[in-house]
Order: C-alpha cells, then structure tokens, then sequence
C-alpha cells in the first residue's frame, strides 16, 4: 500500500489482522479519531504507515493463524 491508499483499501488491511480502529491508534500513538478518519477517507493515510500496514496484512493473509 502506497501514497493514496484508499479507505477501503486501509479498512480491508485491518480487517485482514483482525484490528480495530483503536487498536491500530494505540499501536501507532496517534488519537482514534485521527484513525477514524483516514477510515473514512476524510484524511490521508501517512505513507509509512500505508506501506507498513499493507505489508503486515499481506503477510497475515498468506500466513494465518492456525484454527482451533
């Protein structure tokens, strides 16, 4: 994930590793609210938190966890 990650795009990788939202503010420092919004598409996704997302969700989706 690259400059002018779309919203759903970003949505999907959260899914992909089973985060929130709020989650992923934790994790990163930043206020909910400035997650919420990259979300929703009404702020733009930092570029190294794009690249760094997409890469955590590519490799959760080609090595997911074992079921039980």
């Amino acid at each position: 994930m690259r400059g002018g990650v779309t919203a759903s795009a970003f949505r999907g990788c959260l899914e992909a590793l089973g985060w929130t939202q709020r989650g992923l503010a934790v994790l990163l420092g930043v206020a909910h609210n400035t997650v919420h919004r990259w979300a929703l598409g009404q702020a733009r996704i930092p570029e190294d938190v794009a690249a760094w997302l997409g890469e955590a969700a590519a490799f959760m989706r080609a090595h997911p966890p074992p079921r039980r």
